[in-house]
């Protein structure tokens, strides 16, 4: 009797193969199957939120809080040495800060700090009040904004603290030691000024020029145009353009020479009215004034250009100030002038339209020269002092640009770090 169980025929011989092609089959899908059970097990267990083992990190150390320095009150300065769990990615994702009023009550969040930061400070305490912190090293995965797990170590109380207001930011200092110098400057060089003493301010061209510009205007019989600009007296430039028609003013009462003041603005008609009034009294003719050589035109940018333009044209006036704000006006009005053969005094702090004006004006108050200028006229010791003050805190900042460049060139101390301002 034969022990085959597959008598060897091609019958038999293709259902062998059929079995064996399906025995494989079989296999490789229980192969792949088990695979990508063992590759989605991680899947799986953030599905399912379930934490891996030996993710909890180590809770910070060595927590200190204080009363935030130098500020008003209301805030708190909370500082610890970071987890040694934060170093180069490990598992510490971010610091929670706690508080509570109670060291054994209950906690609320009060904020959190990146993985990294050592130091938080609460800005929302109330002052008298005693409050306690804990730190909590955070370890947790979010995907797609959803928190699939989060471990945390807390740290033991630390308090009680109390925050309050202060009169003094230290960390200011340099600001405070600065403003006294400033301040010194300035009472100094008045005084100095008062006393009689000679300070020198340098020779400003524009400004050396009025008495010539005046006087040519009595020569020839012609009036003097006074151009305060097209701002109202909110702007500092407006003030120094007024002042400046203070002086101009009384040397046209002195010289007998009319002198007429278009205005943009109700109020500067009114301050500059006043001025002049004031500048024909100082030169003993307070008859001569009248109250129409002060008057408004519009509050229109260019109706009051071409108003300008259109006194400039018809009564040819022989001297034209522009001392104010000037905007896309200033160089319509300053072509004009210069068309007439005008002798024209221009200043303005605008940096954009002094390129028109040194054009097309014979001398140009550049800057700060319009500010200084009502001191260099007047020769008031409070004024002239002010700007010797300044200049001499100019110098000093300078100098001290030039030290500090030296300085940290060569390494040899960050001289920069004087000048921080703390919190800013």
């Amino acid at each position: 009797m034969s022990l085959r169980l597959f008598p060897f025929n091609m019958k038999n011989f293709t259902a062998k193969i059929s079995f064996l092609a399906v025995l494989l089959i079989l296999t490789a899908v229980s192969f792949t199957t088990a695979q990508e059970t063992v590759d989605t097990s991680q899947a799986a267990m953030d599905s399912l939120n379930l934490i891996p083992p030996n993710v909890t990190p180590v809770m910070a150390k060595n927590i200190t809080v204080r009363d935030n320095p130098g500020d008003d009150g209301g805030s708190i300065q909370i500082q610890w040495d970071i987890s040694v769990d934060d170093y180069d990615g490990g598992k510490v994702t971010a610091y929670r800060v706690m508080r509570s009023m109670e060291m054994d009550g209950e906690y609320t969040i009060v904020g959190d700090a990146p993985a990294g930061n050592n130091s938080f400070t609460d800005n929302a305490t109330e002052d008298g009040l005693e409050y306690y912190y804990k730190i909590a090293a955070i370890n947790e995965l979010k995907k797609d904004g959803t928190v699939l797990w989060s471990v945390m170590s807390e740290s033991d109380p630390v308090g009680p603290v109390k925050s309050s207001p202060q009169w003094f930011d230290m960390q200011r200092i340099n600001v405070f030691i600065g403003t006294v110098f400033v301040c010194g400057a300035i009472f100094f060089f008045i005084h100095k000024a008062k006393e009689g003493g000679d300070l020198y301010v340098r020779k400003i061209a524009g400004l050396e020029s009025v008495d010539e510009a005046v006087g040519r205007a009595t020569e020839m019989g012609r009036k003097i145009l006074f151009v305060p600009g097209i701002n109202d007296m909110d702007n500092v430039q407006t003030i120094a353009g007024v002042n400046i028609l203070g002086r101009v003013a009384q040397l046209a009462a002195e010289y007998e020479t009319e002198i007429e003041v278009p205005v943009s603005r109700s109020l500067v008609m009114v301050t500059a009215r006043e001025i002049v009034k004031e500048s024909y009294s100082k030169a003993g003719r307070p008859d001569s004034f009248k109250e129409d050589q002060v008057h408004y035109l519009t509050d229109d940018q260019f109706g009051y250009a071409a108003a300008i333009d259109g006194i400039i044209v018809r009564d040819k006036p022989a001297t034209i100030f522009y001392m104010g704000a000037f905007f896309a006006e200033s160089l319509i009005m300053a072509e004009t002038g210069n068309s007439i053969g005008a002798i024209q005094i221009a200043g303005t702090g605008q940096p954009s339209q002094l390129p028109f004006f040194v054009a097309s004006c014979d001398y140009t108050l550049i800057g700060e020269e319009l500010f200084a200028a009502s001191a260099y006229l007047s020769r008031d010791p409070r004024l002239l002092g002010s700007v010797k003050g300044q200049d001499a805190a100019k110098a000093a900042i300078l100098i001290s640009i030039l030290i500090g460049a030296i300085l940290e060139t060569f390494n040899i101390f960050q001289f920069s770090n004087l000048f921080k301002v703390i919190g800013e």
